[in-house]
Formats: C-alpha cells, structure tokens, sequence
C-alpha cells in the first residue's frame, strides 16, 4: 500500500479541531483523493489504472473526498452496498488545484455569488460542485471540523477518470482490518496520514469558500 498510515489518536493531536479544513494525505507533487465503489468498478479501476469498463459511466457525477473518515462515514467502512471497494487515488497537485478553481458551492452563498441567478446558472454549467460538511471520527459523530468533498462531471469528470492518476490503489482490505481493529481496542487504530493542505492562492481560497 503506497499510503503512509499512523495512529488515529496522534493524527487528532496534528489536526485543527475546527473550521474549514482542506486535509489530505500529500507529497510535494501529489494528493491522495477517496471513493468507494462496487466491485466490478473498482477492479476495472485498479487493473487498468483509469476508471472505465461496462460498470462505470462518465454522464453522471462522482465525488472525491481527501478526508479518510469522511470516505469511511459515507461507505460505512466499506460496508454499504455499491461501496463495497475503497479506492485511494493519487492525484497531481496541479491537477487537484484545477478542480478547485472550477468549484461551484452546492448551496447558495451570497458573498460569493451576491446574485442567486449567478450562482444558479454557475452551478448548471459547471463541471465542479462543491460541498463543505462535518467531518467525522472513526465511530460516525460529526466534528466541529468541516470537510471538502467535491462532485466532477463532464469535461473534468473525464480529465480524472482518463488522463490524470498518477495511481489507483484498491485499500479495501486495510479499511477492513482497522476497522476490526476499531471495535476492539479503538486505541490502536491506524489512518492515512493526513495534514492541512497548503493552499496559498488567495483566489482559490476564495473560490472554495476556505476562510
């Protein structure tokens, strides 16, 4: 497995507790983004290193998620039907920073668009939606931290899915174990590595609503 894992409970001394929170595991090139998938999906995925095949269809829109327990709360630690398959893909970071300069919020906010029509008609023509939520500790509660998830269709969707992974790894069997390891001694629960992501443009940050 190419990610670097550590102790939940020391992760939790690293991380703000709070706010808005751009979290990935990270080199000085590359992130690491989360989905879950059925089985066919995913291994089509791995094998081929690109997202394709029968299964797969790029006219509807897929979700990224950086945060590794937000994934796990929304595939129930690979548990739910149709995710049964976790998958850590890992992106360039020129290529994670194009999808962010495309994101459009899911809901309406006013310092950001101060007409609704144009948030309305951004979010229509555009290929990136963009959602701040709770992130989550390992049992499911929600944080005070907010996490990033990020929908792509379209031209971007394809981008993704065809032309930019530098690496899909299928991580189905480390979510499984942990999570054995999390119902009898939550204390040894090992994660991804995950630390704040160093975003510096001031346009970005504007455009994803980080403040």
């Amino acid at each position: 497995m190419k990610l670097k894992t550590v102790s939940w409970k020391k992760l939790q001394e690293t991380l703000p507790a709070s706010g808005k929170q751009l979290i990935a595991q990270q080199t000085a090139d590359t992130v690491v983004v989360y989905q879950a998938y059925s089985p066919a999906i995913a291994r089509y995925a791995v094998d081929h290193q690109v997202f394709g095949g029968n299964a797969y269809s790029y006219d509807r829109m897929s979700w990224i998620k950086p945060n590794f327990l937000w994934m796990m709360y929304r595939c129930g630690w690979a548990a739910k039907e149709g995710q049964e398959r976790v998958l850590a893909v890992h992106l360039p970071k020129t290529f994670f920073e194009k999808i962010l300069s495309q994101a459009v919020p899911s809901s309406y906010k006013p310092w950001l668009f101060p007409e609704k029509e144009a948030w309305q008609a951004a979010l229509q023509a555009g290929d990136v939606r963009l959602q701040w939520d709770p992130d989550h500790d390992p049992w499911g509660n929600k944080l005070e931290r907010r996490a990033i998830q990020l929908g792509l269709r379209g031209d971007i969707l394809k981008e993704f899915g065809q032309r930019q992974i530098v690496a899909i790894e299928d991580i189905t069997g480390f979510v499984k174990e942990q999570y054995a390891v999390l119902q009898r001694d939550p204390d040894a629960l090992q994660v991804p590595e995950e630390s704040v992501y160093p975003l510096e443009d001031p346009v970005l940050c504007t455009t994803i609503d980080l403040r």
